[in-house]
């Protein structure tokens, strides 16, 4: 089997002192490693400083996700603590005559003993869950019961929490703080669970000086999904089945992307999943077209990109498959060379950590 497809060939030491369990002070004061694939040069700079790498007539195509709050902590029927993690946002059902609205969703729970089914779980808000099916692999599906005068998006927004990544481990977990600065300031349409943390760096102000610059700006949306965090199991990584999620690429969108290339610009492509939502969008053509649905494109070396030029992404962990897409961008032992020097320099690494530009079309 050629390396590129050994998960073993993902692998990568990082000292768990750069895993970063808080962001920079401001966003774009973060550190930026940029990655010159055709000049084969590295550049160590603060991410204020893209502005020297972009160039009028590019275009700048970022993730406007929301992430919701997804974590809830109450309590069971017995009255002992409850936690539960809700892995996409509610899908609403149709209202009943009882005044009370009922949304499925898929969670984790977290409680001394696994609920039983059919029992409820009780959280702030007038808030409950009942307990449906219990998978085999642990998930929980429930149907969430609350008032039918209430948004459910507005009853999380004032009792759940961020859910930050597992490997955000605080000893106090999370703050008012994260609240905003796990969310892009460009965060529009809820739906997700995790940050396109590559947007984390970007300041409106910093947008702004780009626009002003002659660099076009425009949107996708993915919504992401807790399996952004699933392990990958397959020794062959051909064989990993990614999980899929929502986007969203309007007519607008594809018409700049086209416009952009006819004029001789760069598509840069904030985030993996902008990237993923991107090449989705052109699977069939070669060419961007507007789409909504199902997004299940697995990238990994191999892969011929067909529309980003450039990607702005954050580092990513070891035998991931945002490694392997960065890899089918850049090179697998290109990639892993770089993240040693990254390592070697002391970047702080994954959600709140530092970013990277890779230059694909200088």
């Amino acid at each position: 089997m050629e390396d590129h497809f050994q998960l073993a060939s993902y692998d990568f030491h990082l000292p768990e002192k750069q895993i970063a369990q808080y962001p920079a002070d401001e966003r774009d004061q973060s550190r930026l490693l940029v990655m010159d694939c055709p000049g084969e040069q590295i550049f160590h700079r603060q991410f204020c400083d893209i502005t020297n790498f972009l160039r009028p007539g590019d275009l700048l195509v970022v993730n406007n996700t929301k992430v919701f709050p997804a974590r809830l902590l109450g309590h069971k029927e017995t009255g002992g603590k409850v936690e539960i993690l809700l892995l996409h946002f509610p899908e609403k059902q149709p209202l009943q005559t009882d005044n009370t609205a009922r949304a499925k969703v898929l969670t984790l729970v977290k409680s001394s003993k696994r609920p039983r089914k059919g029992s409820l779980l009780h959280f702030p808000g007038e808030i409950k869950a009942r307990v449906d099916t219990i998978q085999p692999d642990g998930k929980v599906a429930v149907t969430l019961l609350f008032p039918a005068t209430k948004p459910l998006a507005l009853l999380l927004e004032k009792h759940g929490q961020i859910p930050l990544p597992p490997y955000i481990t605080r000893a106090k977990g999370t703050t008012n703080a994260d609240a905003k600065r796990y969310q892009t300031t460009y965060a529009r349409h809820t739906g997700s669970v995790a940050a396109p943390t590559a947007g984390l760096h970007f300041t409106s102000k910093l947008l702004n000086n780009l626009a002003n610059m002659g660099i076009g700006q425009t949107t996708v949306t993915l919504h992401v999904g807790y399996g952004t965090f699933a392990p990958v199991r397959c020794n062959d990584i051909r064989e990993h089945i990614i999980h899929k999620e929502y986007i969203k690429v309007s007519q607008e969108t594809s018409r700049l992307i086209r416009q952009t290339r006819q004029q001789g610009g760069r598509i840069w492509a904030v985030g993996t999943t902008t990237a993923r939502t991107l090449e989705f969008a052109a699977r069939k053509t070669g060419q961007v077209h507007s789409v909504e649905g199902l997004c299940g494109l697995y990238i990994y070396p191999g892969y011929q990109f067909k529309v980003v030029d450039n990607l702005i992404t954050n580092f990513h962990l070891p035998e991931s498959s945002l490694l392997f897409l960065v890899s089918a961008l850049a090179g697998r032992e290109q990639i892993l060379q770089v993240y040693n020097e990254a390592i070697q320099q002391q970047y702080r690494f994954f959600s709140y950590g530092d970013a990277m530009a890779i230059i694909t079309k200088p």
